[in-house]
């Protein structure tokens, strides 16, 4: 946990709070998030509160003494009571350019809408969803083939020098809190599985951007032949002349899949059928998972 490791090396960590252990994979044995996973092997004392509105967890909070809690993807609004407890209150690392892609998934959405350019922010925490006052930001390039996954390590490892570098200034009294502008808000709520569904009566770039969005969850999928077909990874291809009803395969042979858009085509880069591994679009036409003509999405 990048994050954790900068905290580290610039103060006392005192505890370290995160949600509960889960479970996970086909056998549903629980799974404790990475962060309690790295805290144990530094020796750190790690707290998972159930509910945070019983008043228990905003007293443990003050009782650590803390000067100031540093609040990374925690996916829970706090109460004012645990907002309040550490001396100067709660600094979260916000994943995105605030006010922009205020809430639980701004990684994804900065990708989905085709943004060239995101970042980290460092702000105060209020009762709010990602609406307190800001003290640091910094932006980074988004590439146009950049899926969700690969920015959030980036960005995990530019928040974290982002804390190493202006959390001492918080505390010391030296930053100057700036509120945020509201008229140029904007939201990034929690994903849903359905939120992976492609609309290929889209521009080719919405599709692309979509796909590359959703990477690696919830995943971007369609259907072909009565059955969901996840889309991994595509390629836009240049132009923006509609050739083909939306969905529709153009070229399904041993080199490409090809589907048309709304404007332009993307091309399927990797793509998991229902029930079967992950392969290259050109295996899956190989093995006859699809054919010129076909409609996906239907």
């Amino acid at each position: 946990m990048p994050s954790l490791d900068a905290l580290r090396a610039i103060a006392d960590v005192v505890g370290v709070v995160c949600q509960p252990d889960k479970p996970a994979g086909r056998g549903l044995a629980l799974a404790s998030p990475a962060v309690k996973v790295r805290a144990i092997e530094i020796g750190a004392t790690v707290v998972q509160p159930t509910k945070l509105r019983t008043g228990e967890f905003g007293q443990w909070a003050r009782a650590q003494n803390a000067d100031v809690a540093l609040v990374v993807a925690y996916g829970r609004i706090l109460p004012k009571d645990v907002l309040d407890a550490p001396r100067l209150g709660c600094v979260n690392v916000h994943a995105s350019l605030l006010p922009k892609y205020r809430g639980a998934a701004p990684i994804t959405w900065a990708v989905v809408r085709g943004e060239a350019e995101t970042g980290v922010t460092l702000m105060k925490l209020d009762e709010g969803m990602d609406t307190g006052p800001t003290f640091a930001t910094v932006a980074t390039p988004l590439g146009p083939e950049e899926t969700a996954g690969e920015l959030a390590t980036r960005l995990a490892e530019l928040g974290a020098a982002a804390a190493r570098e202006w959390l001492p200034t918080f505390v010391a009294g030296a930053c100057a809190l700036q509120a945020q502008d509201e008229s140029v808000a904007s939201a990034a709520p929690i994903l849903k599985k359905e939120d992976g569904r492609i609309a290929f009566a889209t521009p080719a770039i919405r599709v692309h951007d979509h796909v590359r969005g959703m990477n690696p969850w919830p995943g971007a999928f369609t259907s072909l032949r009565g059955r969901i077909l996840k889309v991994i990874l595509t390629r836009r291809l240049e132009g923006d002349r509609p050739e083909g009803r939306p969905g529709s395969v153009l070229i399904a042979d041993k080199s490409r899949v090809v589907v048309s858009c709304q404007t332009g085509a993307v091309e399927l880069v990797m793509v998991q059928p229902e029930g079967r591994r992950a392969m290259t679009a050109a295996d899956w036409t190989a093995g006859r998972g699809v054919s010129e003509g076909e409609v996906l999405g239907e």
